[in-house]
């Protein structure tokens, strides 16, 4: 029922609606948050998307669009997301602490000689680590170890750093455990991980097939040396040997890296069986605490701005989902719930490089639940495979992308915006189309 407030004398004024008056104020603040993360930043002020989302959930509450009841419920906040994508960040963080990712690099690139080969390697190993790791923490462990082992090879660093960030991107298309918008997909949709990983990791791996084959055409002078010299220009002596990329410091936790393999295997084992995603990495996360090790180095390795970020955007669009959505009548969004796979897609591209893949996958989630039963999974599907391959249009697509970039760039290598769209705009272009050929295929 509406709330009207009349006014203190009868001199015709009309009657305010309390309800209207909500609404226009939901629209506003999710409006405001939105376009603060379209922007990732607010003119003026050093603010980022995580404290932008804080804001925008606060200011849902000060307001009273949103009761601090119905903000703590589990229809508000996605604990399960947030308990999963935290075990996951302190597994990653631990393989990371012990050198894992350093042994890893060395024996996957110690025979490697050529650009073209660093870029296979580059590009395989990112994408398999993304498709079973949350890849923002993957580039965040690689960059460092692929640049340093372009520049001691005397390679071109670019493709290679350009090929590491459209890699993870692609390569976390694959899992629940991706990406952080895989796994709120992978929550809320009921598709177990195993029949996720049926569905798109075939087209994580080809979109790894793309990925090499497309940045190997464009950058193809730089990752093609002139006889005698490598791909950066420097003379190289016949008969010298490719520097290893491992050095005897980063093998020192050797027992640490052990005991991390292990648990990280088996919790990527249990995932498949159907135990519930959320339980398998806190409990990931509580056994590798059981250690010796310096629990603040750990604590350090959580993107804490991440899950700040999912909170805030979590009380955000659900106020804006009971006063705005709710009333939209989205069930009867035939022009889109009769084509789940090829237009939902194509909405998701869009609004994924607008206001960034996980606001989108939140803002689109009422439209996925009014799919008809029978294509919902396909929808849940394509939801989150166009939110993942649409990070890579440009370097402001994905988080993975900024990492990448902004790391390269305090070692000086500069990756300038349209340089990075030199690949990422095919590729994205050609990637996605692929994944929708492939879920349609499916589908049927």
């Amino acid at each position: 029922m509406a709330h009207k407030v009349r006014g203190a004398d009868n001199d015709g004024r009309e009657d305010i609606d309390l309800n209207d008056l909500t609404v226009w104020l939901t629209w506003l603040i999710f409006a405001i948050t939105y376009a603060g993360l379209a922007l990732g930043m607010v003119p003026g002020l050093r603010m980022d998307r995580a404290g932008i989302a804080f804001i925008g959930a606060t200011l849902m509450l000060v307001t009273g669009v949103l009761g601090l009841e119905q903000a703590v419920s589990s229809q508000s906040i996605d604990f399960k997301t947030l308990f999963l994508l935290l075990g996951m960040m302190i597994v990653v963080g631990v393989l990371r602490l012990s050198g894992f990712f350093e042994r890893l690099t060395d024996l996957a690139l110690r025979r490697i000689s050529t650009p073209k080969g660093l870029l296979a390697v580059t590009v395989g190993l990112t994408g398999l680590l993304s498709a079973f790791l949350i890849n923002d923490v993957v580039c965040v462990a690689l960059t460092p170890l692929v640049l340093h082992l372009a520049r001691r090879l005397k390679f071109d660093p670019l493709p290679h750093l350009i090929g590491l960030a459209t890699a993870a991107n692609v390569g976390s298309t694959g899992t629940i455990t991706g990406n952080p918008q895989n796994i709120y997909i992978g929550a809320h949709s009921g598709i177990s991980y195993l029949r996720f990983a049926a569905r798109l990791l075939p087209v994580a791996m080809l979109g790894l097939v793309l990925t090499y084959l497309v940045i190997s055409l464009i950058y193809r002078n730089r990752l093609a040396p002139a006889k005698g010299k490598d791909s950066a220009g420097y003379e190289r002596i016949p008969g010298e040997e490719v520097p290893r990329a491992g050095t005897p410091q980063s093998y020192r936790h050797g027992r640490l890296q052990i005991k991390a393999m292990v648990v990280t295997v088996a919790a990527v084992m249990l995932f498949f069986t159907g135990l519930p995603l959320e339980l398998v990495a806190l409990g990931a996360a509580a056994v590798l605490l059981l250690d010796r090790i310096n629990p603040d180095k750990v604590y350090r390795q959580v993107d804490w701005s991440l899950l700040m970020m999912f909170t805030g955007l979590f009380i955000v669009v659900h106020a804006f989902q009971i006063h705005v959505v709710a009333g939209w009548g989205i069930d009867r969004w035939n022009w889109l719930l009769n084509r789940p796979t090829d237009l939902l897609s194509l909405v998701s591209a869009g609004l994924s490089n607008l206001v960034s893949n996980v606001p989108a996958v939140l803002l689109l989630e009422p439209v996925v639940q009014a799919v008809p039963e029978g294509s919902r999974e396909a929808a849940w599907l394509a939801l989150a495979m166009s939110s993942t391959f649409a990070g890579n249009l440009t370097v402001l697509g994905s988080v993975a992308n900024l990492i990448v970039v902004e790391n390269a760039r305090r070692e000086g290598v500069a990756i300038s915006f349209w340089e990075y769209c030199k690949v990422g705009i095919p590729l994205t272009i050609l990637t996605l189309g692929m994944g929708i050929a492939w879920l349609e295929f499916v589908r049927y």
